[in-house]
């Protein structure tokens, strides 16, 4: 039998090759997709995920990490008096104006801090010393800005607020969802900077909660000092953070089309020339029918023939995709494809294929022996 699903399989070569690349083309869609959409929700939470915190208190109601509105920063001091509370900080998240050496003005997403290193943030440095930025008039900038900002190197300045900052430092890897490029500064030169919406105010507060603290316990009751604003699990404010994106931008709906067009591409594909093959060797399956075969014996040759089109077609566009993501992130992209995502894809594949074969199982269901013995 298999040696029949083998033959008849690759009778015509190049059919078989159009079969396995309309698989490899919706298992390269897939992954694609699915890898750049959670590479860009892992943006909108990668500063949330990565700052070294336990809790998060935000304004009421505030939708995600990049539009918060201001509160008194002097909240800070009720959290602080918590016996579980090791630390407790004010931070600034905001937009502000930079000035470019050409003259053009962009919006960098600035990030205010008394102490960066306490709270391990930023997480990858690869140029400067975060305490130098309590020394004056001073920013580090993440490499991703030379996208939007153009190359830019320690020691240069830029204007701020129309303000003129040295640069003192490069970080790797914090990005944003609305690529905006990320700046670190001392908090209180935020303030200075932006005295309407920060004097005396912040943005949020991060908490860190003794080793073994009943997180939830501590998040209840500072919930209760703090009723005006909301107090966040770390993986609680960014699921919220990704949710706004996926439901305010329509990402999730493009992503779901998307991979909905790819498997029907590879459906019909794999469905026409399954079809196809069973009907330019229906005599071969009368001839098993007629020595004793049963159809379960038919769907073996038809299902063996998809599965080798699922494996082969799978390995090609899971290499394909891969190649793709290396491509990618030289372009500043995330394509992000987990073990469980390829698990998953894997059995959607042959699935996929299997499906495909329905078609070809009916027809094959009502071969009639006699066709041998017919002209």
């Amino acid at each position: 039998m298999v040696d029949l699903a083998l033959k008849t399989l690759l009778h015509d070569k190049l059919r078989f090759l159009i079969t396995v690349s309309g698989v490899a083309f919706a298992v390269t869609l897939v992954f694609v997709q699915l890898g750049l959409f959670f590479g860009l929700l892992g943006n909108a939470s990668v500063t949330i995920r990565n700052l070294d915190a336990d809790l998060w208190i935000t304004p009421k109601n505030t939708p995600n990490i990049d539009f918060a509105n201001s509160f008194p920063e002097i909240y800070v001091q009720r959290v602080r008096s918590l016996q579980q509370v090791v630390r407790a900080d004010n931070l600034i998240v905001f937009y502000m104006f930079m000035t470019l050496p050409s003259g053009a003005r962009e919006t960098t997403e600035v990030y205010a801090m008394e102490n960066f290193k306490a709270w391990q943030f930023p997480w990858r440095i690869s140029e400067g010393d975060l305490d130098d930025l309590k020394r004056g008039d001073y920013l580090f900038m993440d490499q991703s800005a030379t996208r939007r900002f153009g190359a830019f190197r320690v020691g240069d300045y830029r204007e701020v607020q129309d303000r003129r900052l040295k640069i003192i430092g490069r970080t790797q890897d914090a990005l944003s969802f609305t690529t905006t490029p990320l700046t670190f500064m001392d908090y209180h030169l935020a303030q200075i900077l932006d005295p309407n919406n920060f004097n005396g105010r912040t943005s949020y507060i991060v908490v860190k909660l003794e080793h073994g603290a009943d997180v939830e316990a501590a998040r209840k009751e500072i919930q209760r000092r703090l009723p005006f604003n909301d107090v966040y699990t770390v993986a609680d404010w960014a699921d919220r953070s990704e949710r706004y994106w996926v439901e305010s931008t329509g990402l999730g709906l493009n992503m779901y089309l998307t991979v909905f067009l790819g498997i029907l591409v590879g459906v019909v594909v794999v469905t026409q020339t399954l079809y196809t093959s069973t009907m330019e060797h229906i005599k071969e399956y009368g001839t098993v029918k007629a020595i004793g075969g049963s159809n379960r014996d038919i769907y073996r040759i038809i299902g063996k023939q998809a599965l080798i089109a699922a494996l082969l077609g799978f390995a090609a566009g899971a290499l394909l995709a891969f190649v793709i993501r290396h491509l990618v992130y030289g372009m500043g992209l995330k394509l992000v494809i987990p073990p469980q995502m390829v698990a998953i894809v894997f059995v959607g594949s042959i699935l996929l294929c299997l499906s495909a074969a329905a078609v070809s199982f009916r027809k094959a269901a009502g071969i009639d022996p006699a066709i041998v013995f017919r002209s």
